[in-house]
């Protein structure tokens, strides 16, 4: 088995609705991202997944959050931008941009870091 790991980072800023303390306020975090792919087997020349690929699509979904008050970029504008949720949609996100993967291969977690000492990490059931 292969887990396949890039990283990205955005800058944004948010803030927490209903939250009872300083995150409440607006606020910015660099998010440093890793998307990993989970392959029973490497495919073409020797590699379980190109890089190159996953860090495009990664760059995609992340590019639309860069520099935003997250609060204001759909889903956000509905839900709380909390780590775990901005976790959540990234996921899904790059599960519907990779489509069908080769069998055996499927993205497995998504973490989404806050701070150096803060992150969470978002693996479907």
């Amino acid at each position: 088995m292969y887990l396949v790991n890039v990283e990205r980072h955005f800058d944004a800023a948010h803030y927490l609705r209903g939250y009872q303390g300083k995150c409440e306020n607006l606020h910015g975090h660099r998010y440093r991202v890793v998307a990993r792919l989970k392959a029973f087997s490497n495919q073409n020349a020797g590699m379980a997944y190109d890089f190159t690929i996953l860090k495009k699509q990664l760059a995609g979904i992340l590019e639309r959050f860069d520099h935003r008050c997250l609060n204001e970029v759909p889903p956000f504008d509905e839900i709380n931008p909390s780590a775990e949720n901005i976790a959540r949609t990234i996921y899904f996100e790059l599960k519907d941009q990779l489509g069908k993967l080769p069998e055996g291969m499927h993205v497995d977690a998504i973490t989404v870091w806050e701070s150096p000492e803060s992150w969470v990490e978002y693996q479907p059931d």
